[in-house]
Order: C-alpha cells, then sequence, then structure tokens
C-alpha cells in the first residue's frame, strides 16, 4: 500500500528548496555568507524542478528497519527530483509521487531496486531489507479435516507456519521445510497428533486430535448433523462417520419414498461417506436417510437433516412493474371496486377455511415443502423435454440437472419444476416451467410445459392455451418466497415487502376465467343476461358479468384482504407474517389451481420461521373480497395495465 509522505512534497515546493543542491548552496553560504548571492537558494531550486534534458535523480532511498523478523514488515522509503514516474521490484509497486513510502514484508532477505523515470531516462538505487530470525516460529494453525472418521478412514492434517525452518508431525516420522502445507492420516484409534515448527532460536507446537469411532459393536452412523447451505453456491461438505461392523463401508441414500434424497446437485461418495456438491439447485430442509452397508451386507440407518437457504430474489423481476401482476389492489390507494359478479365470490363453503401456507422451513419434514425456482445464464445448455400428458410449448430447453423439483423426485404430487433464464447475448429473459417433472439422467420428462419467452415483456400466453397450473398462469412470480419477505434484514427481523398477489387454491373453481388468467379446470356454469348458457371453460368478462352462475370463484380472480379485517394479534410477534398480511392487503392473492382452500403457496426455504408462518391460520377466506379489475385491462393476452 502507497502510504506517500505528503510533507516532503510541500517542502520541494517551497521557494528556495532543493534537496539535490543542498550541499553546493551551504558551503557557498558558508565561505560567502551568501553575499552578493541573493538567488542561490531560487537557481537551485529551479534546476531540480525542470530537470531539462535530464534524467532524474534519486536523493534517498531507504528501509526502516533493514532487519526484520519473519511476517513483519519494513517501510521503504524515497525521495527523488525530476522524476515522472517511480516503480520498486521486486513487486509490482508503482506510484507518481516524487517522495513517500511503502510498507514491504518479505519472506527472505531481499534486495530492493527503486526506479526513478522521466522522459529523458531513469536513474536506480537499491536497499536490502534482511530477514533475521529473532524468535521462536508462530503457528497460525494447525487442525485436522474432518475430526471424526471411522476405523480405516483418513483425515487431512493442514499447518500454517512463520519463522520455521522445518516442521515435524508426531506421533509419526512426518516431516517437511514448508511453512504451510498439509498431509494424510490414518490413525486406527483416537490419536491427538503434535505439530512442532522449529528454527534456530527454539521451537512452537500445537496439537490437533482426530477422533476414531470405535470399530466392533454393533454397526452405527456416528453423524447426527450436517452443515446448511445455499442455493446457488458450493457446499461446505459433510462427512457421514460410522462406528463398528466390519470395514470397508459402502455409503448410499435411502431411495424409499418416505424420505427425500439429497438436496438437486448434491452428491455422496459411496466410499468415504461425503457428501458434497459444487452447486447446489434445492432449496429448503431435506432430511435424507443415509444408509451404511459394512462388508458383512450388515445395515446401519440415520436420518440428517440439510437445510438449504433459497437464492429467489430474481422472481421479483419476471414481468414489467406495469404488470396486473405487479398491480396494488386495496381500495385506498387504487380505488377498485369489489367485483360483484355472481362468478366473482369465492364459494360460500369454502369461506370459513382457514389460509394455510403451503410452504416453510421444516413444515413438511423430512420433505422441503413448497414449490422451488432456480436462475440459470443466459448460456445454460437446452436438453431434450419430452412432454407425456397434455400442452408442451417447448421440447428442449435450459433445464439443469440440478432443477430442484417440488417434494423433490421422491414425490408423487405435482413436482413443479420452475427456471428462470437470465437475460444475455441478445436473448430475453424468459421463464420456463413445468409440470410433473423428471430427471431422465440428462434430459428431462414432464406431463405439460409452459413457457414464457421474454418476461421483461407483458405478454401472456394465448386464451385457452394451459400452462403449468390450472389457470394458465405463471407459477414462479405469484410464489411468496422468503427473499423477497427478508428484503435487507434477517429471518428474525425482515423488512421486505411482496409486490405482487400470492397464488392460492381452493377445493374446485369456477369453469370459466377472468384476466389475467388464460385457462381453467373446475365446476359449474354461467348464464348470460336473457337466459343463454355461457360455454364453459370460456373467458367471462367482469366488466359485462354473467347473470348467474351455479358455481363461484373464477380462475385468476384477485381476492384482497377487506380493510375491515383485522390485523391478527399474532403479526406482531410474527414478522414475516406481518409482511405477507400486508401484501394480502396491498396486493391480494389470486386463484390459481384446484387443491384445498385456502392453501398458500410459497418457496421451500430454511430461512422460513415455521411458528411465524402458522400466524396465518387467524385469516380465515371470508375475509377476503374479490376485486373488479377490468379497468386496468389493456387487452386479455396481454398483463400491462392502463396507467
Amino acid at each position: 500500500m502507497d502510504s506517500t509522505n505528503s510533507s516532503y512534497g510541500n517542502e520541494r515546493s517551497s521557494p528556495g528548496f532543493n534537496r539535490s543542491g543542498l550541499g553546493v548552496c551551504a558551503l557557498v553560504l558558508s565561505l560567502f555568507a551568501c553575499a552578493g548571492l541573493a538567488g542561490c537558494g531560487a537557481a537551485t531550486s529551479s534546476k531540480s524542478s525542470s530537470g531539462t534534458g535530464a534524467a532524474p535523480a534519486i536523493t534517498s532511498f531507504t528501509a526502516n528497519p533493514t532487519s526484520i523478523d519473519s511476517g513483519t514488515s519494513s517501510t521503504l522509503s524515497w525521495t527523488a527530483t525530476g522524476a515522472t514516474s517511480i516503480a520498486i521490484t521486486p513487486g509490482t509497486f508503482t506510484s507518481t509521487s516524487a517522495s513517500g513510502s511503502t510498507s514491504m514484508s518479505p519472506t527472505a532477505t531481499t534486495t530492493y531496486t527503486l526506479t526513478a523515470t522521466n522522459a529523458n531516462g531513469s536513474s536506480t538505487s537499491t536497499v536490502t531489507v534482511t530477514l533475521s530470525i529473532s524468535g521462536k516460529p508462530t503457528i497460525s494453525s494447525f487442525t485436522a479435516s474432518p475430526t471424526t472418521i471411522s476405523s480405516g478412514s483418513s483425515s487431512m492434517l493442514s499447518w500454517a507456519t512463520m519463522g520455521a525452518t522445518s516442521i515435524a508431525i508426531t506421533p509419526g516420522t512426518f516431516t517437511s521445510t514448508s511453512a504451510s502445507g498439509s498431509t494424510e492420516v490414518s490413525p486406527s484409534a483416537t490419536t491427538t497428533y503434535r505439530l512442532t515448527a522449529t528454527n534456530a532460536n527454539g521451537s512452537t507446537a500445537s496439537t490437533v486430535t482426530v477422533t476414531v469411532a470405535e470399530s466392533g459393536g454393533p454397526l452405527a452412523i456416528v453423524t447426527t448433523s450436517c452443515p446448511g447451505g445455499t442455493q446457488g453456491a458450493a457446499y461446505a461438505g459433510c462427512t457421514i462417520v460410522t462406528s463398528g461392523g466390519s470395514p470397508p463401508y459402502t455409503y448410499s441414500v435411502s431411495t424409499s419414498s418416505n424420505f427425500p434424497p439429497l438436496p438437486e446437485g448434491m452428491s455422496l461418495s459411496a466410499t468415504t461417506g461425503n457428501v458434497s456438491s459444487s452447486l447446489i439447485g434445492g432449496q429448503g430442509t431435506y432430511t435424507p436417510e443415509f444408509v451404511v452397508t459394512d462388508s458383512t451386507s450388515a445395515q446401519a440407518t440415520q436420518n440428517i437433516s440439510i437445510a438449504i437457504d433459497g437464492n429467489n430474489a430474481f422472481l421479483a423481476s419476471i414481468f414489467p412493474s406495469t404488470s396486473i401482476f405487479h398491480h396494488r389492489v386495496d381500495a385506498a390507494t387504487t380505488n377498485l371496486p369489489v367485483d360483484t359478479s355472481p362468478a366473482a365470490p369465492m364459494y360460500s363453503g369454502y369461506l370459513s377455511a382457514t389460509v394455510k401456507p403451503f410452504f416453510g422451513n421444516n413444515s413438511n419434514a423430512p420433505f422441503p415443502n413448497g414449490i422451488p425456482a432456480i436462475e440459470v445464464p443466459y448460456n445454460q445448455a437446452d436438453v431434450s423435454v419430452t412432454t407425456t400428458l397434455y400442452q408442451s410449448y417447448f421440447t428442449t430447453g435450459p433445464i439443469p440437472a440440478n432443477a430442484p423439483v417440488e417434494g423433490t423426485s421422491n414425490s408423487t404430487g405435482d413436482r413443479h419444476v420452475l427456471v428462470y433464464l437470465e437475460a444475455g447475448n441478445g436473448n430475453d429473459p424468459a421463464l420456463y416451467e413445468m409440470w410433473q417433472g423428471i430427471y431422465e439422467g440428462g434430459p428431462w420428462t414432464d406431463s405439460s410445459n409452459a413457457l414464457w419467452p421474454d418476461v421483461a415483456s407483458n405478454n401472456l400466453t394465448p386464451q385457452g392455451n394451459g400452462t403449468s397450473d390450472a389457470a394458465g398462469l405463471p407459477v414462479a412470480p405469484l410464489l411468496a418466497n422468503a427473499d423477497e419477505v427478508i428484503g435487507t434484514g434477517t429471518p428474525s427481523a425482515p423488512n421486505g415487502t411482496i409486490q405482487h398477489p400470492i397464488r392460492f387454491t381452493l377445493n374446485h373453481m369456477l369453469n370459466y376465467w377472468v384476466w389475467p388468467a388464460t385457462e381453467t379446470a373446475g365446476v359449474g356454469s354461467c348464464t348470460a343476461t336473457g337466459g343463454d348458457a355461457i360455454p364453459v371453460e370460456s373467458l367471462i368478462s367482469q366488466s359485462s358479468p354473467p347473470a348467474s352462475c351455479t358455481m363461484s370463484g373464477a380462475a385468476g380472480e384477485i381476492y384482497r384482504l377487506k380493510a375491515s379485517a383485522a390485523t391478527p394479534t399474532c403479526a406482531s410477534t410474527s414478522p414475516q407474517a406481518a409482511v405477507i398480511i400486508t401484501a394480502f392487503r396491498n396486493y391480494g392473492i389470486i386463484l390459481a389451481d384446484n387443491g384445498d382452500s385456502g392453501g398458500l403457496i410459497g418457496t421451500p426455504d430454511a430461512r422460513w420461521n415455521d411458528n411465524d408462518l402458522s400466524c396465518l391460520t387467524s385469516l380465515t377466506l371470508a375475509d377476503f373480497e374479490p376485486v373488479n379489475v377490468s379497468s386496468l385491462m389493456v387487452s386479455d393476452d396481454s398483463g400491462a395495465t392502463v396507467p
């Protein structure tokens, strides 16, 4: 780091002062008291500052101190005249200051060269910093990874020292002259290893213990916990340690449908029991069943939870801010009226149902709870996608192998797969969604899929075309997710906002849809004024509603929390739920699919507080009212809203 001494620079610019001419001027002054030489100082200052036609001069180049201990530093200081640039080697230090200083920490005795340069040439000067070992060496770290192993396994001992000329690790005969490094050990019993770092002045020691799980006795998995991780990042790692039985051991994860697999993107070494990932895809809390098999085919199992934080901030950028999916619907700021259409209200038999968060941290143990989503780069490779049941918008897509699946691959449910493709290389951002997605070792299969090829636009899917949900809506941007709730706060003190309606389900939707939905799968029928039947599974208007309906609750209907509905008292101690309840008032909930009445859909995430979210169950569907958004609609094939 350049710690230039500015006082030198100020001194050089003072009238009558010139370091390179100081000796000559002083001699003249002593002989003649500068009599008749009133211009003596001014003349030398002008000469040295101009440097016309001459290479720069180095007045001084010093080290302080000139002798240092290992791990300490020396300050190199310089003063030069006529230089336009300064360089110190070895190293890459440069400066344009005529005087200054910088700190160096050599690891061996080093001669530094200062080069001062201008247009006319360069000058050099050298100084030597001697590295003296005046004390015992120091040990920065001595660690074992892992600290607990099973018999027959190994641990890596790593060290970092300063000032050592040799190191030794006992028990054993390992020695090295490297200041830092690592070596593998395979103790047969619990062992405390001692690192001794030595130089001419003495030795310093440090110890670390490697625990070996007892051999013999019943086979068992000793490990009971693994660290968490974050979607989109590498995993810190976890080693499954075994005791007893007859080594060698083989490690696996149960494929039973009663347990989830590892979080997507993670793998387990069959021989070492190490869980690793270069890029985690999953999110939420997974509790797989680990299985160890010994040489006699005896087995032991252990359920170990792995909690993964989501990484879903990208969901808020799907569709423009002008979209109906980001438009407020509260009466106070928008004056949007209640939808009085007979198709609009939720069926009366459902109104007593509570709002139920179908997402969370560990609320669906041992499986993650919610619909996950993943962001991939613009150049994510396309793979083959085969659709087996309903509509298909794409036969190839950028669906990575580590894409998380709703309920995991062991689920027999909806298994939504949501992939957001970043913009880049001239391509628009896009949203790929699959229903009942199954990874086939490279390609994928699904039962239906949908594509929004440009989510920077307001384009909806075509009217009457299904998507990966029953209402023809996109799933991803309508999910409650922890990133938007937490904001820049923390899980226990969130400060975020949800700026979109949250998708929810009813036991049965009406067999019609309203904008912005494009499809339905429901029950009941409606008649127009005059008694004519309206064809089922078609778009109906909020501005020109049906005369009567045998069922209500159209797909795509938005419902807001009534202004008269009191905020539950538990919200004061449930900050995550409080953010979501505010969203109920400002942006509402949107009817997207058939399912449990009041089912509110979000992403799985280890940062959700399940006890906090349970506050949402204090609200019932009777606390909500349908909103007439027809005045906002530009066209039924666009999510754009009237300014």
